[in-house]
């Protein structure tokens, strides 16, 4: 039940059909009125929200209505306050003889029970059945009451008294119930011909592929042909068979550990004396390039979960040979995937070997394009211990208990540790795999499925979790003696070891897992310190109630390792270390990789990351401490710290499993666009994507230290802080394949990279955007008096020889490195002279570059070439005209209307001048260097990529609304994409609007395709009316100009217009102004619109523009801006800069201010009575019958809206909302404070 409702038929009467679901707090209202007298007797007086915060398992029903009828919430230990959390196992056992096998992995206990009346007898069942469904490892749920009282009929048909063998003391009455009762005991046997009747329908029920392909018959022959090789079990309940499930033993051990990264179950072999597992100390490299050796370098998601047996530093190329590609194709696809979800796993009835056999030509040939590089692969000589799954089913009721296969499955193998299965990609993960550990897919690897293995160990019933001990720091260093950063947690568990806390006295937990008396995991926790700093700058309220949880409940996860063998039971371990350590959540930092292991809080890599949830950073306020004073929020709030991306758990997450999605998603470009489509997917908490990729020439932003850089060469579109930590996390969880797109073989579903190597694909994010590309010079004679006009080539050609040497293009944080270092080490010393060429932003942003780093003006040449549409790169005379200014002051030559003719080359190629015409006079420059910031265009590779693979493309690549492409598994975003022409919008593109909004919107639709929360589509959907999607976010720039001028322009989404043109119009709106650019005060210019909202805001200024901050202005009304346009006609505001530095509208630029407007907006909308009209519907009323309000209408609605108690309301919300977020907004007033 992770998340996904079931659904029954209650026994009760009156019947109704039912949903048992997980509980949400806002549930919590509802529940409360299920209470009856009974309820507090045997649960005593509790807050159900807090009940609710901090239940592992919290279930309710609700019917066809979403009516609540009935909840319950299970806890990890027992509700009476004598007994300790941590310790009441060996209590229980001392006093309960019945319950001698209970423990913590198969215990749960009731702490709270309420139903309709009339369905509580059928409520109860009902949650028990489904609690036991949900965890298939729970075997008894224990309820304890006062002595004195007795469970209500409901609960005492189905909880059984627990006799106590000891009576002294005793406080409380126990009550169990166990699983055989509410659900049935599967019995696996040896499949017999017979079981084919059972059988068969169960297949035919969910899909008829195999029967198509075999034959009526075809499980009555696998069955009779079993030997010792080849064995099959049937699954029973209540004597019918419902499960199916074909061994096979024969296995392509080699093939498998070519593909797969088995070093951590030894090859799936017996040891051997003849192991090969150490690589050469030398390898002899590859003669390849430094560049193609760059490229080919692949990082991988994989490498930051090392486990204690295995440092995986580097993988995974994962392709698959899967040929869906049309429409009717894919439909099949999610066919087959949705029969998988539900219990049925498809290979075929060939054995295993001959599977992997038959891809071993593509493979290799996936090989033979990726070993340019040295790579080590171990040897493994040992005997065969592994057996494979061949073919399995089970009845969709059933399908939880599916692990109960595997004790007899080993059994048929005595000899076998190792139990392996291999699922499609597109295949969603079933519960049998729940209990597998995936394995990492080595580098270059081809092989079209996923591996997953189960250990025979995983079978033992004695995996226990303890708090550690001295004895224990043998089986610690044993267990970690191979893992990075072994030292840091060896330290620590010493320290805590000798004094249980740091040396400034903090906290330190530690705890150890044991198996058969080995140890197995270990865990060290220590107090987290800094909750108010996390919880001011994450988004930790998503996932808990902050005010239920006290400040020691909240712990610091440092170091976590666990043999990989019992991976499946790392959610368990963690589960474990809150319930002994007292806590209720847990906090793990993840930093980026530029910053030195010394200066962070020494965490080692924790092989249960994937069991967090990733937590995002919040916007921040950019507070003005000078007037704010004492009224600023904490230290704690404020500090600086090095920036890190957050994973979480709580206790309510640690019996969440979440979905697992192993489809291949490559996505190409590391865009604005495509990072906003990665983030979208990673931060998703219930989804984990496995095989997400990033084809970039660069990498992943963020991979080098932003401070490198000391004067940005590029405008940013978007200002903020908190990149750092939303890149840590990213390249975390997706692989990134350093190349460009050379091609895409839409047939095998592969995309080349470098034309040396395949990346596979299920689906296809292509979004590279455009680029500044090396302009082709126009071939123009300059002797013959050639002007623009008579152009024997046009400027926007491609060009197609080598780039020069000195010739410069910035395009991404990597370039403005190389450029950097190219202008201290090459221009710098002499004074040479620098040619600029281009007429946008971006260029006066590498002028402004060139002058802090030293280069004087008079060194500096700029070449504009003819403005292409009429709007400028500004829209503003008073920034243009400031901007020249400048550049005349610094001594800059500027040549304006020129276009490139040609360029002399030296032996070194290098340029050494360059022509241009004009519609009047030729020009040559000589120049040392040369930088082009001419056009950006689609990249050549990237064009015939597209081109070649015969997806459409007119100018840019053709999408749809939906960003399909004419390949149902190809999408496009970003620049580099144009609108179908059935829009009839030639002249709209995603370029006209913000790229993260474009990218979010793309991961949406990705999103449908795999999220169970939203409803499936098998087809992609008709646009029934053709329009363009409707985006709202503003277009941002943000950069400093010539002159040191900061600069922030947003403005609403749309096609550029002459400013003049605009203001043209009637219906424009109004311009409020304070200031010059020259002026101590700034220039600041606001549009308001005709409706008084916000939609273009202009600075430019010296001193320091908190761009942060005014971004959040723009689309509110002016009336949220304390009366804006009066106090500016009235001429109380002088200067916007000031103005909006005052302390008043700091909530206006707290993250959480848009969620209230959102709040108040559904408040008023929303009708106080059924069948009242709401204050939105009479505003309507009015303004229909007249486009305008009188005076009178005015104050009749103002009192409408007194006497509705909506003001009221909307007071409330506001002090609540001051008040919830009081550490973040102290300079604010509470009620009681004056």
């Amino acid at each position: 039940m992770s998340g996904d409702q079931n659904t029954s038929r209650l026994e009760s009467v009156p019947s109704q059909v039912i949903n048992a679901r997980r509980t949400e707090s806002l549930d919590a209202p509802h529940i409360i009125k299920l209470a009856q007298q009974t309820t507090s007797e045997l649960f005593g007086r509790v807050d159900v929200v807090e009940i609710i915060e901090k239940a592992v398992l919290a279930i309710t029903l609700n019917n066809e209505k979403d009516e609540i009828l009935g909840h319950a919430a299970f806890y990890d230990y027992p509700n009476t306050k004598s007994i300790d959390q941590a310790e009441w196992v060996d209590w229980i056992r001392n006093n309960f003889d019945e319950v001698q096998k209970s423990s913590a992995f198969n215990t749960l206990f009731l702490h709270y029970f309420v139903a309709r009346p009339g369905y509580a007898n059928g409520c109860a069942k009902e949650i028990m059945r489904t609690a036991f469904t949900a965890i298939p490892d729970v075997h008894f749920i224990i309820l304890m009451v006062p002595n004195g009282t007795f469970p209500d009929p409901s609960l005492s048909e189905i909880f059984q008294p627990l006799k106590r063998i000891n009576s002294v003391g005793s406080e409380v009455t126990a009550f169990v119930c166990k699983r055989h009762d509410h659900v049935p005991v599967l019995h696996v046997r040896q499949a017999r011909v017979e079981d084919n009747d059972d059988l068969t329908p169960i297949f035919n029920r969910q899909s008829d592929m195999l029967k198509s392909i075999y034959g009526d018959f075809f499980l009555a022959e696998l069955i009779e042909a079993q030997d010792d090789e080849m064995q099959c079990l049937v699954v029973e309940a209540e004597g019918t068979a419902c499960g199916f499930t074909s061994l096979n033993k024969n296995v392509n051990y080699d093939l498998l550990n070519e593909c797969f990264e088995l070093a951590p179950f030894h090859g799936l072999r017996k040891p051997h004396d003849e192991d090969d597992l150490v690589p050469p100390a030398t390898p002899v490299p590859s003669p390849i390039t430094v560049e193609t050796r760059r490229e080919d370098s692949i990082h991988s998601r994989e490498s930051k979960t090392e486990s204690p047996s295995l440092d995986k530093d580097e993988t995974t190329l994962k392709t698959e040979t899967s040929k869906l590609e049309t429409s009717d194709k894919l439909k099949t696809s999610r066919q087959s995937s949705a029969a998988s979800a539900r219990g049925l796993l498809l290979f075929s009835l060939i054995l295993f070997d001959t599977v992997v056999y038959s891809r071993a030509s593509e493979r290799k040939k996936g090989f033979a394009l990726s070993e340019q590089r040295f790579r080590f692969v171990p040897t493994y000589k040992g005997e065969a211990n592994a057996f494979t799954i061949q073919l399995f089913c089970i009845d969709e009721k059933y399908e939880m208990r599916s692990k109960d296969i595997l004790s007899k499955a080993f059994s048929l193998f005595p000899h076998c540790d190792f139990c392996i299965i291999t699922v499609p990609h597109l295949v969603p993960e079933f519960p049998l795999l729940h209990g597998f550990v995936r394995v990492t897919p080595r580098s270059p690897s081809t092989l079209s499925q996923e591996l997953y293995v189960f250990h025979r160990s995983g079978l033992l019933k004695n995996f226990n979790v303890r708090t550690a001990c001295t004895k224990d720091i043998h089986g610690v260093e044993n267990l970690v003696k191979s893992i990075h950063c072994q030292s840091d947690l060896l330290d620590d568990f010493k320290q805590f070891r000798a004094a249980r806390r740091d040396e400034d006295g903090k906290e330190i937990q530690a705890f150890v897992a044991e198996c058969s008396e080995q140890i197995v995991g270990v865990c060290i926790v220590r107090r987290e310190e800094d909750i108010e700093y996390i919880r001011s700058h994450y988004n930790i309220e998503d996932f808990i109630y902050f005010n239920h949880h006290r400040r020691e409940d909240h712990g610091h996860l440092h170091h976590f390792a666990l043999n990989p063998v019992f991976s499946h039971l790392s959610k368990h371990f963690l589960k474990e270390v809150l319930r002994l350590g007292h806590k209720t959540c847990l906090y793990y930092p993840l930093y980026p990789p530029y910053i030195s292991h010394e200066l962070t809080t020494k965490n080692t890599m924790i092989s249960a990351l994937n069991d967090l949830v990733p937590v995002r950073a919040r916007r921040q306020v950019n507070y003005n401490i000078d007037i704010l004073g004492e009224n600023s929020p904490s230290d704690r709030v404020l500090k600086q710290t090095h920036p890190f991306a957050l994973c979480h758990i709580n206790r309510k997450l640690t019996l969440e499993p979440k979905v697992t999605i192993n489809a291949r998603i490559v996505v190409v470009g590391a865009s604005d666009v495509g990072v906003a489509f990665l983030e979208t997917l990673a931060y998703c908490p219930h989804l984990r994507f496995n095989n997400v990729t990033l084809i970039s020439p660069h990498g992943f932003p963020g991979e080098i230290d932003p401070s490198l850089l000391q004067h940005p060469m590029l405008t940013k579109n978007y200002p903020t802080s908190k990149d750092e930590e939303i890149w840590s996390f990213l390249r975390t969880w997706i692989s990134i394949v350093y190349g460009k797109m050379t091609g895409i073989d839409r047939t095998r579903k592969q995309v080349k990279v470098n034309s040396s190597f395949i990346v596979p694909y299920d689906h296809l994010i292509i979004c590279t955007g455009q680029q500044y590309q090396v302009p082709c010079p126009t071939e123009a004679s300059l002797e013959h008096g050639v002007t623009n006009k008579e152009l024997p080539n046009s400027p926007d050609r491609r060009y197609k020889g080598s780039q020069p040497n000195n010739l410069y293009l910035v395009n991404d944080y990597y370039d403005s490195l190389t450029l950097q270092h190219a202008i201290q080490n090459k221009l710098m010393p002499s004074n040479n002279k620098i040619l600029l060429y281009g007429n946008n932003i971006d260029t006066y942003t590498c002028i402004q570059s060139l002058l802090q780093y030293g280069i004087t003006g008079d060194n500096i040449l700029l070449v504009l070439p003819p403005q292409a549409y009429d709007v400028t790169c500004f829209n503003n005379k008073v920034i243009e005209d400031t901007v020249r200014k400048a550049l005349n002051d610094n001594g800059i030559k500027i040549y304006e209307g020129f276009l490139l003719a040609e360029w002399t080359l030296n032996d070194d190629t290098d340029i050494t001048s360059v022509s241009f015409t004009s519609d009047d006079e030729p020009l040559t420059l000589s120049c040392h260097a040369f930088f082009s910031l001419y056009k950006k265009a689609v990249d050549m590779d990237s064009f015939k990529a597209i081109n070649d693979a015969c997806l459409v493309y007119d100018g840019k690549l053709v999408v749809d609304s939906l960003f399909h492409t004419n390949d149902v598994s190809i999408r496009g975003a970003g620049t580099l994409t144009k609108y179908q022409r059935k829009y009839y919008g030639n002249k709209w593109s995603h370029a006209n609007f913000n790229s993260k909004e474009i990218g979010i919107a793309l991961a949406t639709e990705i999103l449908k395709l795999f999220d169970p929360t939203v409803e499936p589509e098998a087809y992609p959907r008709e646009e029934q009316f053709n329009l363009i999607p409707l985006y709202r976010a503003p277009k941002i720039q943000v950069t400093m100009l010539p002159g040191g001028y900061n600069y922030l322009h947003v403005k609403k989404p749309g096609l550029d217009v002459p400013l003049e043109i605009q203001m043209a119009n009637e219906d424009y709106g109004k311009e409020l102004v304070t200031g010059e650019p020259d002026s101590e005060k700034g220039y600041f210019r606001l549009h308001v619109n005709l409706y008084n909202s916000i939609e273009t805001i202009t600075c430019l200024a010296k001193q320091e523009v908190t761009c942060s901050n005014l971004l959040c202005l723009y689309g509110l009304h002016e009336k949220y801006l304390n009366n804006l346009v009066s106090r500016f006609d009235e001429g109380l505001i002088t200067d916007f800069y000031s103005y909006f530095k005052e302390s008043w509208c700091v909530g206006l630029y707290h993250d959480r201010f848009s969620d209230l407007r959102d709040e108040l907006r559904e408040l008023l909308i929303t009708s106080p009575e059924e069948g009242k009209e709401t204050l939105e519907d009479q505003i309507r009323q009015l303004i229909d019958e007249e486009m305008s309000l009188n005076s009178k209408q005015h104050d009749e609605l103002n009192e409408i809206y007194k006497l509705s108690g909506a003001k009221q309301a909307v007071e409330t919300r506001l002090l609540n909302f001051l008040s919830y977020n009081y550490y973040h907004l102290p300079m604010y007033a509470k009620p009681g404070m004056v």
